[in-house]
């Protein structure tokens, strides 16, 4: 089973400790042995994903949104980005040089290309820039990727 994750940065603590446990129950539904998660490594949803993923015995596939993408993300985010990268069994990248909001969306589409599911930890309000979790769910549901949405009931985004 080849899972996908999209997911909103930046949450609040409270949503962050019940995403972190809800992508482990969705993540341990899966066989080790069957398991392939893919991911961006984005800091917040994408990295726990990515790091449950590891921890539960699963392999990890990782897109690459563009070649500056690592600088894009939050200085205490690189040595998690950087370890992952280096535990990943296999590398896709999207040949883009700048990590912008269209080398965000395409990275997305590649990594719905080759999944079979998505988690999106999303509140279901519209992308606030272009490819974000919005944006990621609405192109997964147009190409019929079943998409699994995850938030807490009543929770609010940062």
């Amino acid at each position: 089973m080849r899972i996908g994750i999209t997911g909103h940065r930046g949450l609040p603590e409270e949503v962050a400790v019940w995403t972190r446990a809800a992508l482990r129950a969705e993540v341990s539904r899966t066989a080790p042995e069957a398991l392939v998660g893919v991911s961006c490594l984005a800091d917040g949803p994408d990295s726990w994903f990515a790091r449950t993923v590891l921890e539960l015995g699963g392999r990890l596939e990782v897109v690459i949104p563009a070649d500056d993408y690592r600088g894009l993300l939050p200085a205490e985010q690189h040595a998690e980005y950087d370890a992952l990268l280096a535990a990943a069994a296999q590398v896709h990248h999207t040949g883009l040089a700048v990590a912008d909001d269209q080398a965000l969306m395409t990275a997305s589409e590649v990594l719905v290309g080759l999944v079979d599911r998505l988690l999106a930890v999303w509140d279901g309000e519209p992308a606030r820039g272009f490819g974000g979790t919005g944006d990621v769910v609405t192109y997964a549901r147009q190409v019929d990727l079943p998409v699994r949405v995850l938030w807490p009931q009543g929770a609010r985004r940062g």
